[in-house]
């Protein structure tokens, strides 16, 4: 069940998020590509020297982008996500058996965090039926067709990069930084939130909002991108 901090002010210091994570935690982060992972937390958790992480995401960044610092710098022990390609480290630590790698569709991915955000405990599906894919899962048949169960995803701490917060945790993202993030904030049993804008409480347009203050525990002001994007 989510925790929730009922504080009116979720505004915190760096150094009281990162209080909340600590080696060997699960650590679900939103993103994709680094698009919408929040840089100043990664570098964070670098400098705190966190180690043996499960990372939960959409990807492994690239290697000094994104989650893809932390995984270069052997932070983690597993990580789950729909690819690793973009980070030849990910691959190189994987084949050398320093790192696990559970791979989930990109679909099959998102819904099984938003599935552990909503409270579910997995979801059906048909895709990677009569492939590797379905190696170890239990399959079930609905009105004659058969589907993999696949398990909901959560963790003990999410982080998310939004471009704007309020006080209460209220949360607008930027372009496709909204992909991951959402689901990724809800389904975090504690939910950190770095952002480039805070606003007072009131200030943000309701329908921007694409995460209500209740799925966020803590707000910190970003400190800005601190690597050069593989496309520019």
């Amino acid at each position: 069940m989510k925790q929730v901090i009922t504080k009116k002010n979720k505004i915190v210091t760096m150094e009281e998020a990162l209080e909340h994570i600590s080696d060997g935690c699960t650590l679900m982060y939103g993103g994709f590509g680094g698009v919408g992972t929040p840089p100043t937390l990664v570098q964070g958790i670098l400098d705190k020297g966190v180690k043996e992480l499960t990372l939960i995401g959409n990807d492994t960044g690239f290697p000094d982008i994104g989650i893809g610092r932390i995984v270069t710098a052997e932070r983690a022990k597993k990580v789950i996500a729909s690819h690793i390609g973009s980070n030849p480290n990910a691959g190189k630590l994987m084949t050398e058996g320093k790192l696990q790698v559970e791979f989930s569709p990109q679909g099959t991915l998102a819904e099984r965090i938003r599935a552990g955000g909503v409270g579910l405990g997995g979801i059906f599906v048909d895709v990677g039926i009569g492939t590797i894919a379905e190696e170890g899962k239990d399959k079930i048949v609905i009105e004659g067709k058969e589907y993999l169960v696949e398990t909901a995803l959560t963790a003990e701490v999410s982080i998310v990069h939004a471009k704007k917060a309020d006080s209460l945790g209220n949360l607008v993202y930027d372009k496709t930084a909204c992909n991951f993030n959402p689901l990724v904030a809800m389904a975090g049993a504690f939910t950190i939130a770095e952002v480039d804008e805070i606003v007072p409480a009131g200030e943000l347009d309701p329908e921007c909002i694409a995460t209500p203050g209740i799925y966020v525990d803590m707000v910190i002001p970003t400190k800005g991108v601190n690597w050069k994007w593989a496309w520019q």
